[in-house]
């Protein structure tokens, strides 16, 4: 039989083998593991993608812009493309699309829970221990063309987040934690004296004090149609940091889910209580808490110290008109506690991975622009723009990140007073920090936390009640919306197991039904060769 007969049979045989591939795993993209190259190729020129977050906030986009022109004078064989989103989660929707296609970005703003389902793939996050490391090109390497941080100039704790197991993935970028914005000048008209150390309850106790009315519908406390008095942005930090306030489960460092408890059931109870009340209500069912603060709304309002920047009469941004704005005093304190003397507050930012590409070079490029992005002239000038602390002692410890502390209450822009008490806040209390367990899945149960407070929340206000059986069919459907029965721990990708019989019978039927064709394909083409043979013997 000659080639062009063999070939259709070779075609066959490569479907069949194909099959048996998708039979055994369904799925994946092979690529190999980067090594570091010895040495880095400044002969070649590398196109790098970055993939960055901003809201909106031009002056971010402009530190981002100046930190790409400054990196691309020190190495003009890499250009760097830069991507700007409004939401970490549209980037962490856009990569899990890109990896499967191999067009993920080089370097990008990410969070460890994102990083555990990124790490499904083969090999497509680099990891970055033995970068860090080089002698050469590590942190705070002898061939940087940049004076970046060593890894001993990177905060512990900061560095310590950045670690899936005992795996670095990435390496953090800013730092923030949740603060509570206090309306002050209300706390004093209603007869109390603020804490220095807010507690759970006497924020409740102010806040349904600030929930009365007078006999016209209007608020006493402020005179108007609207009062939200304790008004929450992430409900799932909320419920995770009530958790570990108790001592409660949430769930274990291998992946175990802990949060549906007899503690968790108790917060919920005293949460849809207080909301009956009038108290409470969070950022997804009434708005964002510095418009309900600042046009005199609110009492107590928890958000990002990265959000401190709209928080206050005198708040560089806003969202509301000016006539809207009320004035008062602000008032910065650590999120409630369970136990002020032991405080704990969870640590939160963005952070920087770089994406495994073929060419090691190009990977060496990403990771000297992350780097880069370390420097203390990027990290004091982004830490400016809102309450983020710089990831670095070397840039907190500059004397030009020393003068901008020092100079709080100068202005209303740079030195925004409440900005810089939000950054000192989270400074004095590193040590009481915290960050959840990082696997795959463990994004999805950090919504599901939040969506806990959100469901409670939403059904008192529909005058549903919230008993034990309520609770129990919530816990259920949060279960199923969440996928929690599939989450598994970090370490790679999740063996999913053989094929279902029907989708084995579907597979076998396709190769059957090619095999077929290219059976007849053959049989046709040996038959009109031997017809052919016949016609040139006449």
């Amino acid at each position: 039989m000659n080639h062009r007969i063999l070939r259709p049979l070779a075609v066959a045989c490569a479907g069949l083998l194909c099959a048996g591939m998708l039979a055994g795993c369904h799925g994946s993209r092979e690529q190999a593991a980067f090594t570091v190259p010895e040495s880095f190729d400044e002969s070649q020129n590398y196109e790098i993608t970055f993939w960055a977050k901003n809201d909106t906030n031009k002056t971010q986009t402009d530190i981002y812009k100046k930190a790409i022109e400054d990196f691309q004078t020190l190495y003009p064989n890499i250009t760097v493309t830069l991507r700007l989103y409004t939401d970490y989660g549209d980037i962490y929707n856009d990569v899990i699309t890109n990896i499967s296609t191999g067009t993920t970005p080089n370097v990008c703003i990410t969070y460890p829970d994102h990083i555990a389902t990124y790490l499904t793939g083969d090999n497509v996050v680099v990891p970055l221990d033995e970068l860090a490391a080089d002698p050469a090109y590590g942190l705070g390497g002898s061939e940087l063309k940049f004076d970046g941080p060593t890894q001993d100039e990177i905060v512990p704790q900061f560095w310590q987040e950045c670690h899936l197991g005992d795996t670095c993935y990435a390496l953090p970028f800013m730092r923030s934690t949740e603060a509570c914005y206090v309306n002050k000048t209300f706390v004093e008209d209603l007869g109390y004296t603020l804490p220095d150390v807010l507690t759970w309850d006497f924020v409740w106790e102010v806040s349904e004090a600030a929930a009365k009315k007078n006999a016209d519908g209007t608020y006493a406390l402020n005179g108007q149609n609207v009062m939200v008095p304790f008004l929450y942005k992430s409900t799932d930090n909320m419920m995770i940091q009530m958790l570990k306030q108790k001592g409660a489960g949430y769930s274990t460092q291998s992946g175990e889910i802990e949060l549906f408890n007899d503690v968790t059931t108790d917060l919920l109870k005293g949460i849809a209580g207080y909301t009956a009340d009038g108290a409470f209500s969070t950022f997804k069912i009434s708005g964002y808490p510095a418009n309900f603060l600042n046009a005199g709304q609110c009492v107590f309002a928890v958000d990002s110290t990265a959000g401190s920047t709209w928080m206050g009469s005198n708040a560089p941004l806003m969202d509301i008109a000016q006539d809207e704005v009320v004035d008062f005093e602000t008032a910065v304190r650590m999120v409630p506690q369970f136990d002020p003397d032991h405080p704990q507050m969870i640590s939160q930012g963005p952070s920087v991975c770089i994406f495994n590409k073929d060419d090691p070079q190009e990977v060496l490029a990403s990771w000297l622009f992350a780097q880069y992005l370390l420097t203390n002239d990027v990290q004091i000038a982004y830490s400016e723009t809102e309450g983020y602390v710089p990831v670095t002692t070397k840039a907190q410890n500059d004397p030009a990140y020393q003068d901008y502390l020092s100079r709080a209450g100068e202005d209303d822009d740079t030195h925004y007073a409440v900005k810089l008490a939000a950054v000192q806040l989270l400074l004095d209390n590193l040590d009481n920090t915290f960050v959840t367990p990082v696997f795959n899945g463990s994004a999805s149960l950090r919504d599901a936390a939040g969506s806990l407070i959100e469901s409670v929340t939403k059904s008192v206000r529909r005058n549903q009640t919230v008993d034990d059986a309520y609770i129990q069919s919530l816990y259920s459907d949060t279960v199923a919306l969440y996928h929690l029965d599939q989450t598994s721990a970090m370490g790679g990708k999740q063996d999913l197991g053989p094929l279902p019989p029907t989708a084995l019978a579907l597979l076998g039927a396709l190769v059957l039904a090619w095999v077929g064709i290219l059976v007849c394909v053959v049989v046709r083409r040996v038959r009109d060769r031997r017809a052919g043979q016949k016609e040139a013997k006449r």
